[in-house]
């Protein structure tokens, strides 16, 4: 596979929409595993790690594929922008009730299922993002979800201590979505988007008002806690 500027944006956009996202997932991996032995605790981790990059891999790439179907990258599109949106108003929470086991085979099981089931809005991001680029997917799922479950608690501080980066994050998620939903043939026919300044007229469009939208309701929100 060439590396081309393109395809390290590519990998990139991947990387960061997975980190942003990833947070909680890392730390329900860190209490589902709190049960077991030091050594056995490391060896789930790294098992169900390896499991979870495997099959966000290959849901990753199924809704690629599913992404040629007609409509489905303007649904995407649109379901990236809601992701987007609650990432902006979402506030931190620990995750509860996680019944850590002692058995290292349920814990690696856990770790996969509640991944792939947590997992959508990453999933629908990553795929939207490697613009069909397979060794995109792979490459930048397998950097991110390590660096996740070594570095979770820290990102997650920096993250929570620097609001900007979520906003960050959720711009080029949110950019990602108006970009997969020009890729549509029904929005650029419905729009006449012929001319790239339109395309990224909209993309830019969709995602400021992503952004206003989630200043708008992070102040209300303030202001109804002063009240």
């Amino acid at each position: 596979m060439e590396i081309t500027q393109t395809s390290v944006l590519v990998l990139l956009k991947i990387i960061a929409i997975d980190i942003v996202l990833s947070g909680d997932k890392a730390v329900f991996i860190t209490l589902a595993t709190k049960s077991l032995p030091k050594k056995a605790r490391n060896k789930a981790i790294l098992l169900g790690t390896v499991g979870a990059v495997i099959l966000r891999i290959i849901l990753a790439i199924l809704i690629l594929y599913l992404f040629h179907f007609p409509y489905l990258r303007l649904i995407g599109g649109v379901l990236l922008l809601w992701v987007a949106y609650n990432l902006l108003i979402e506030k931190p929470e620990k995750v509860k009730n996680v019944n850590a086991s002692s058995n290292m085979l349920k814990v690696v099981c856990t770790i996969i299922i509640a991944d792939a089931i947590m997992s959508l809005d990453n999933v629908v991001g990553i795929a939207a993002a490697a613009n069909g680029h397979i060794g995109m997917i792979i490459i930048g799922v397998a950097i991110s979800i390590p660096i996740m479950v070594l570095g979770s608690k820290p990102i997650t501080r920096v993250m929570n201590k620097h609001r900007w980066i979520v906003y960050l994050g959720a711009a080029i998620i949110a950019w990602t979505a108006g970009d997969m939903m020009t890729k549509d043939k029904y929005v650029t026919q419905t729009l006449d988007m012929r001319d790239g300044i339109w395309v990224f007229l909209f993309v830019a469009s969709l995602t400021l008002i992503i952004l206003l939208l989630g200043m708008l309701r992070n102040s209300q929100d303030v202001d109804g806690e002063k009240s």
